[in-house]
């Protein structure tokens, strides 16, 4: 797989019927390791190492209803009440961070009401902070640790 603007993580890799999976430490699982699985996991990671955010407080790959339609959101953080402190979308490296990419992730916050969204293709990343008020997000240089958080 390809380097990703992250650190270099340890994961757990095994092939089956010719295919490679990653173990996802969040769901507990083997799942298939496609582009944005690699993007994904790095970004957990990312979130779990660099971040410290506690793994209780992770989620992974849930469906949610957005304008009647069902999608799927990459991750998720929790705050300790259980409000959504951060909402991340990863897309392939391939694939280019555009104004789309943010629509999609603003779309999922509306029903998410997310305080911090995060956009990456594990080349770019992007952090914003939400302005409910206003309707709109910050650009930030970086996301809040866990003890930046609180």
């Amino acid at each position: 797989m390809q380097k990703l603007n992250f650190p270099a993580y340890r994961f757990r890799l095994k092939n089956s019927e010719n295919k490679t999976a990653i173990f996802d430490e969040i769901r507990k699982k083997f799942v298939i390791l496609t582009p944005e699985e690699w993007v994904r996991q790095h970004a957990v990671q990312w979130l779990l190492q660099e971040k410290k955010y506690p793994i209780s407080h992770l989620n992974v790959e849930k469906s949610l209803k957005v304008n009647g339609l069902i999608k799927r959101y990459d991750a998720l953080v929790f705050k300790p009440d259980g409000s959504i402190f951060l909402l991340v979308e990863c897309k392939a490296p391939e694939v280019k961070i555009t104004q789309d990419v943010f629509d999609q992730i603003a779309r999922y916050n509306l029903t998410l009401d997310a305080q911090y969204l995060m956009v990456t293709n594990g080349l770019n990343h992007y952090f914003c902070q939400m302005d409910v008020q206003n309707q709109r997000y910050q650009f930030l240089a970086d996301l809040p640790t866990q003890n930046q958080r609180l």
